[in-house]
């Protein structure tokens, strides 16, 4: 008797093991820690926003969401990392507005922003900021623009690397204003406002997560934002559309998984990102660091990185910048 007692005991255990991992599979997501990469250092933007969304998304739904940096390839490892997970909706990284500029323009990068994640929304929206220092001459952007015309090549603004959305809004508005300001690179905003403030650059074109600050010290005066609208946060700043009607845009955090998560899930993460960024103090927090929230369906979002890079390869084909 004992015998067969001890032979139950085991086949109930080797069974009940052998279906553990279903079991597991059928619980309500999420059922363990959630993994948030980001792909910049503590302290940017980018990752202050994960942390803000990482915490929320763990009151809300009960699972503790653990925020990693992987700065590997300029940020393109952690946007891999996610990609090539488990498609199971326990790994989340921020895309930003300046990856469909790099799609359009970088022979190399390992992902298709549209293709391979599983978008979820849109989190936050800020314009670029083109700006110069208070005591420069130019008063409006319509006044530097002619400036430029008349004076080819005098002008220069700061971006980041080649290809980067700061260089390619600069050669847009070069398109449809027919200027010719010259882009000079900085590894970051951080050194350009150096030179800029110090007279050797004419203009910043810089996020707004970056040029507000500098704005409210004093060291840059706004001409124009590059929304499509006016700012709700810099209401006194006029539009480029204002002068050049065919330049609206504003970069974007967006929160994507992995590809081939099932749809279900997807729908939990949007419908908690939505309900996340009408909370008063998420948009309080956003505010502070230059954004305004903003949410969309998955379609949405992969429908707008679509657009901008269209819009950035037509840039790239005009300008005859070389891919990098």
């Amino acid at each position: 008797m004992k015998l067969v007692t001890s032979c139950v005991l085991q086949l109930g255990i080797v069974l009940a093991t052998a279906a553990a991992p279903t079991l597991a599979q059928t619980q309500p997501y999420p059922n363990r820690p959630i993994r948030f990469i980001v792909g910049f250092l503590p302290g940017g933007s980018s990752d202050l926003v994960s942390r803000l969304l990482g915490q929320k998304i763990s009151e809300r739904l009960g699972q503790p969401v653990v925020v990693e940096n992987n700065t590997a390839g300029g940020g393109t490892g952690a946007d891999l990392a996610v990609a090539r997970a488990a498609p199971d909706g326990y790994h989340l990284v921020l895309l930003s507005g300046g990856v469909p500029s790099a799609a359009a323009v970088r022979k190399t990068l390992p992902y298709d922003p549209a293709k391979d994640f599983a978008h979820i929304s849109i989190v936050t929206t800020y314009p670029m900021v083109i700006s110069v220092v208070p005591n420069s001459p130019h008063k409006t952007l319509a006044e530097l623009l002619a400036f430029s015309k008349a004076n080819p090549g005098k002008v220069s603004f700061s971006m980041s690397m080649v290809g980067s959305l700061h260089h390619l809004l600069g050669e847009w508005i070069n398109i449809e204003a027919g200027t010719t300001m010259m882009g000079v690179p900085y590894k970051g905003p951080s050194a350009a406002i150096i030179d800029v403030a110090g007279g050797r650059v004419d203009v910043m074109i810089e996020t707004a997560t970056f040029s507000f600050g500098q704005i409210r010290g004093g060291k840059l005066r706004p001409l124009a934002i590059s929304s499509d609208g006016r700012y709700p946060l810099l209401p006194e700043t006029p539009t480029v559309a204002e002068t050049l009607p065919a330049i609206a845009f504003s970069s974007w955090l967006g929160l994507v998984t992995t590809p081939g998560t099932p749809r279900p899930i997807v729908d939990i993460l949007n419908r908690e990102v939505r309900a996340i960024v009408e909370m008063a103090d998420v948009k309080q927090r956003l505010a502070d660091l230059g954004g305004v929230p903003a949410s969309s369906t998955p379609e949405e979002m992969r429908a707008r990185i679509e657009r901008e890079v269209a819009r950035w390869k037509q840039v790239v084909e005009v300008k005859n910048i070389e891919r990098q």
